[in-house]
This record gives structure tokens, C-alpha cells and sequence, in this order.
């Protein structure tokens, strides 16, 4: 019987049992636990990534004497179920249901993604540089998070969240989280309804689907993200929102350390 593939995960921060800034690597990470994956973490960086961005993979595939190097949340999520190494998560949705799933996803990846950034690099530089580039020397922190404050300013222009005003971009916020509470209390009350103490998901069933990976660590990001105290402050307002990801973190994630409920 062959061993399964040898998987790395590189995420662009120093290789620890913790929560780590980005949601995308979050959301990779609770794909792979998910699917009861083992996998080993890496620091890695943007210019060694086959996209050129953070997270990527590395396969290593004994059985052929081969391996890849795989970017992207998504096209890894794809890439994993294609050659049965995970289960298809969102293989017993409806084609409705599917939809709702894709929906979601856009909402916090294309759009709360932008107003949290906007929080991150406009509203606290100096701690997000110093928290994603404290493995740089000094000098070299002030260089590279230069060109990256510019890269990501002109970004957030163009996109067009820089273009509101800080206030605004907290409504926002404020507005998208006010309604994964109601759907997570939603899914929470058919969970009491069927007497299941367990864990609930965003979409009401029994299981978690992509929709959960992008959505626990949206929430799991926020709260760990010293750079990011006024999202921190909302996503703790919402208690529902808090034990929806305690549950996950306590079944998925116990062995790293457990984000704190006050700030």
C-alpha cells in the first residue's frame, strides 16, 4: 500500500503551531483539517510561490517519485478533491445551494478582504509591517514594506475601497459581519432543533463546506491581527459568530493556542 502524499504548507510566516494575519492561509489550513489531511507548515515567501502569492503547497508524491507546487486556496481546494485526496465539500449542495456557498465566499474574499486591508495598511502600517515582516531585518523592513504599501495602496484605489471614508469602510464592515451573525444563528438554531450540541455551519447543514473554510478564517485572522483592533472589536461583538468558531477551533484546531475574547 503506497504512503499518501507528503504535503507542505508554506505561509509566509515563521513555521509555528498558531494562527497566523492572513485569512488565506487560514482558510487553506481549515481545508485541509477538514479533510483530516496531515501536513507540514513552512515559512516560504511570494517570490518562491509558482503565483507569486501566499499560501502555496507542496505535494510530494511518493508513489511516482514526483511532486507539485500548487498556489491558490481554491485551485488547491480543486486540485486535492480531483485526485481523491479530500472529499468534495460542497458535493451534496443543490445547484441553489452551490450558488449560495460561491456567493458567500465572493462576499468576504472580494469585498470585507479590501475594508479589512484598508484597516491593516492605512489605519495601523507601522504594526501590520512589523507583524508580517518581523523574520526581515530592520532596514529591510522599512524597504519591503514600502514597495508593498504602495503595491497594496494603489490596489485599494483602484478596487475602490480607499475611496470611502474610514467611517464608511467600518459600516461596511460592520454591515457584512451583522449578517453572518444572522445566518450563523440561523444555522445554530436547526442545529438546537435537531438537539445536535455539536458544531454548526454557515449554511445550515450538517457538515461544513467551502463556504466554512473562507468563513472561519476570516474570523480566526481578525481576531489574532494585532493590525486589525477595530474588526477584532466588531467580530467579538457577536457572540454566536464567537462560538461558531470556538467549536470549529476546538475540534479542528486544538493544538494552537486560542485567540483571546477581549482585547
Amino acid at each position: 500500500m503506497s504512503s499518501p502524499p507528503s504535503l507542505t504548507l508554506f505561509r509566509g510566516f515563521p513555521s509555528k503551531p498558531a494562527y497566523v494575519w492572513s485569512p488565506f492561509v487560514t482558510k487553506l489550513e481549515a481545508r485541509l483539517r477538514f479533510a483530516g489531511l496531515a501536513y507540514t507548515t513552512d515559512q516560504g515567501a511570494p517570490v518562491k510561490a509558482p503565483r507569486g502569492k501566499i499560501p502555496y503547497l507542496h505535494i510530494s508524491k511518493e508513489k511516482h517519485g514526483g511532486s507539485e507546487m500548487l498556489s491558490d486556496t481554491q485551485l488547491i481546494s480543486e486540485k486535492l478533491v480531483a485526485e481523491g485526496l479530500a472529499d468534495d465539500l460542497n458535493g451534496n449542495l443543490t445547484a441553489a445551494e452551490k450558488a449560495l456557498d460561491l456567493a458567500f465566499r465572493a462576499l468576504l474574499e472580494d469585498k470585507l478582504y479590501f475594508y479589512q486591508n484598508y484597516e491593516r495598511l492605512e489605519q495601523n502600517y507601522y504594526t501590520m509591517r512589523s507583524g508580517v515582516l518581523s523574520a526581515l531585518p530592520y532596514p529591510a523592513q522599512i524597504l519591503v514594506g514600502k514597495l508593498a504599501y504602495n503595491k497594496m495602496s494603489a490596489t485599494l484605489y483602484g478596487q475602490g475601497t480607499s475611496r470611502f471614508t474610514p467611517e464608511e469602510i467600518t459600516k461596511f464592515k460592520t454591515e457584512i459581519w451583522e449578517n453572518v451573525d444572522a445566518l450563523l444563528t440561523a444555522s445554530r438554531g436547526k442545529a438546537m432543533k435537531k438537539k445536535d450540541g455539536g458544531m454548526f455551519f454557515v449554511l445550515g447543514g450538517g457538515t461544513p463546506t467551502e463556504a466554512d473554510t473562507t468563513l472561519f478564517a476570516f474570523i480566526a485572522s481578525g481576531l489574532v491581527c494585532d493590525a486589525a483592533p477595530d474588526t477584532g472589536k466588531i467580530i467579538r461583538s457577536f457572540p454566536t459568530v464567537m462560538e461558531y468558531a470556538k467549536r470549529i477551533h476546538s475540534h479542528y484546531f486544538s493544538d494552537y493556542e486560542l485567540w483571546k475574547y477581549e482585547e
